[in-house]
């Protein structure tokens, strides 16, 4: 009897778990992007990520604006931070116009003067990431993170 009855209560389990559909925590493809702003130099000259520490959660989409508002074109460059993340999309705009989308692995997104990029990203992995950098030479040689445009990137 014991027997027939724990045969019952293991093929109900078995059924509803085969029949039973798996429902998702979320479609990742239907979130509202979290919008943060990069200003990548200063209208002054300066060379320099305002802010210049950013901070991302696992498992949200980001939508990450760089303008440009120097005289001079930027990088937004951490390949730390390309590998811990699924990249959706990269758009150039032009006066808030959509001009391009690129697709695929992104690792660094470079920015002419005037210029933003729309740099769309799912973090998947956690970490502290203290390669973000402007690898732009300067008039006199050194490149901009040498000048200083470098950051941090925390991932939780």
């Amino acid at each position: 009897m014991k027997c027939a009855v724990v045969a019952i209560v293991v093929a109900i389990i078995l059924v509803s778990t085969i029949v039973t559909p798996v429902i998702s925590a979320g479609d990742l493809t239907r979130q509202e992007p979290i919008e943060v702003e990069v200003q990548l130099g200063t209208k002054e000259g300066e060379h320099k990520f305002e802010p210049s520490e950013l901070t991302f959660e696992t498992g949200k989409l980001y939508k990450l604006v760089l303008t440009n508002s120097s005289s001079t074109k930027h990088y937004f460059s951490s390949p730390k931070f390309a590998s811990k993340v699924y990249t959706r999309k990269v758009q150039v705009l032009n006066n808030g116009n959509r001009m391009a989308e690129i697709k695929g692995n992104i690792r660094e997104v470079e920015v002419f003067p005037g210029g933003t990029a729309e740099w769309w990203f799912v973090p998947v992995s956690t970490g502290v990431l203290t390669d973000l950098h402007c690898g732009v030479k300067d008039k006199d040689g050194r490149t901009h993170a040498e000048h200083g445009m470098v950051g941090t990137i925390v991932i939780e």
